[in-house]
């Protein structure tokens, strides 16, 4: 991969003299170290939540007596906080502090953690998953922006990587742990778990995570802007989630989608007119942050629905049990973390279009095999596809997180993750819309009304991950204006 062209600032902590001493500075790496840390416990804690409700859902729904539709809201109510409160949480990193924001994180997500675990019907369920997913976006909008101003252009590839890798890890270890968990153990737990993760997190971020330097003026928060994208967001979200139960041109769904579309054009005009715009212009101008935008919107639909559709095929249709499903995840999330380890070494080497394209097609094969597989397919099939969509995504994570990142100004950081990390949610909420047209034939438990909604679905996932691809080739292949470049003229990003 071409050199990182972005310039360090002196908000770069690693970067504070000519000579990059501090770099060198053994104190200064430990503190990196622990930093990246703290930011991997919260990505792990995250992903972990994602997968071990999925598994726990069957047990939640049996408990606690909930509809099918409720049910769909204990995993889409979470995704729908988080995306729309992820941009909003990045802007408020980047006004009041990184680390403050993100220790308001984590402690509501151990609060809505705790709550979930207690709550006694669907109604209270759902409501503690939004509150849960209101920390979670915090988390998620400001561990990718602490990361980029923690470590310097040069080992940074490496730490987005091994951030990728271990966030994958918990995506991976959540249906084994709920397994096991479920096991042993009522649904409650897989809530319960994050608690003390939470508390590892909050103690490292104290002592390790540095406060971070604002840019003059950067406490003005622009209210109107943070209110529009939220409201856009959510009413999008709502409307897709409630696809699974009405028509699409339906007004459940058809009213909070134009709705929500009318609050994110209002956005987008008002931030061309604002004087403290929420996201920067620049970032909109820079080719290769909204080509890995849209890499990320575009990949998660696919995976929102393997992910949906390969759990129901097996605990309802083959009826596994939740470890034996868990476990069988675990196919897709070795190959995860090695790829995700890999990948900051083959960013050094070839062009991030190489690498990124390479995982985009990589996880297309995955998911279209796993398109194939029915009730009667021998499970290596399955397994081979879990290789490669694990393998895929292991590259395509943290090049297009080093490609979005590389080369945001320190200042702006917070807002670029969270308009990132925004497209990656709200990417996961299509693929689960798509999918939850078919979501009742499922539920039924019968593979022959359940066959086509899986293959149809799963093989769509398949041919968004290709237009990932080309998507990749058109934004990142060639030279684009940078946020850096679009600050100051002559400077354009390579790769």
């Amino acid at each position: 991969m071409p050199a990182d062209t972005s310039r360090p600032s002196r908000s770069d902590p690693d970067i504070s003299t000519p000579s990059g001493r501090a770099a060198a500075d053994p104190t200064g790496r430990r503190r990196r170290r622990l930093t990246l840390l703290a930011m991997c416990v919260a990505t792990f804690m995250i992903q972990l939540d994602v997968t071990i409700v999925n598994v726990a859902l069957p047990s939640i729904q049996r408990d606690l007596r909930v509809s099918a539709g409720a049910l769909e809201w204990v995993i889409s109510g979470y995704a729908l906080s988080l995306a729309a409160l992820i941009p909003v949480s990045g802007a408020l990193g980047d006004r009041y502090g990184r680390r403050r924001v993100f220790l308001a994180g984590i402690v509501i997500f151990a609060v809505g953690s705790a709550a979930c675990a207690l709550s006694p019907d669907e109604v209270a369920l759902v409501a503690f998953r939004v509150l849960q997913g209101a920390g979670g976006a915090a988390m998620l909008a400001l561990t990718l922006s602490i990361i980029t101003e923690t470590f310097p252009p040069q080992t940074r590839a490496g730490a987005i990587g091994t951030w990728a890798a271990v966030g994958g890890t918990g995506f991976g270890v959540g249906p084994a742990a709920g397994g096991i968990l479920l096991t042993f153990f009522g649904w409650a737990s897989v809530f319960w778990v994050n608690v003390p993760l939470a508390v590892i997190a909050i103690t490292i971020t104290a002592v390790a995570v540095r406060p971070g330097r604002r840019s003059p003026g950067s406490r003005r928060l622009d209210l109107p802007g943070a209110a529009a994208s939220a409201a856009g967001l959510f009413a999008v979200t709502f409307g897709l989630t409630e696809s699974a139960a009405h028509p699409w041109a339906s007004r459940p769904v058809a009213a909070p989608i134009v709705v929500g579309v009318a609050f994110l054009a209002g956005f987008a005009g008002w931030e061309r007119r604002s004087p403290h715009p929420m996201i920067p212009p620049s970032l909109l101008r820079a080719r290769s942050f909204v080509s890995a935008s849209a890499v990320y919107l575009v990949s998660y639909t696919a995976f929102s629905g393997v992910l949906f559709y390969v759990t129901l095929l097996y605990q309802d249709v083959d009826h596994w049990s939740p470890l034996g499903t868990g476990l069988s995840w675990l196919f897709m999330n070795a190959p995860f973390l090695l790829a995700a380890q890999l990948a900051g070494r083959l960013d050094r080497r070839y062009p991030a279009a190489a690498v990124v394209a390479t995982g985009c097609l990589a996880g297309a094969a995955g998911v279209f095999t796993l398109s194939l597989v029915t009730a009667t397919t021998p499970f290596i099939v399955t397994a081979a596809g879990f290789l490669l969509c694990g393998a895929g995504f292991g590259l395509l994570v943290p090049g297009v997180t080093h490609v979005a990142m590389r080369d945001v100004r320190p200042e702006t950081s917070g807002a670029a993750s969270g308009a990132l990390n925004a497209s990656r949610q709200i990417g996961t909420s299509v693929g689960l819309a798509v999918l939850g047209t078919l979501g009742a034939a499922s539920s039924t438990g019968n593979w022959t009304a359940f066959a086509h909604g899986y293959h149809l679905a799963v093989a769509v996932g398949a041919a968004c991950l290709v237009a990932a691809a080309v998507i990749v080739f058109l934004g990142f292949r060639t030279p684009g204006t940078s946020a850096e470049a679009v600050a100051e003229p002559g400077r354009a990003s390579r790769g």
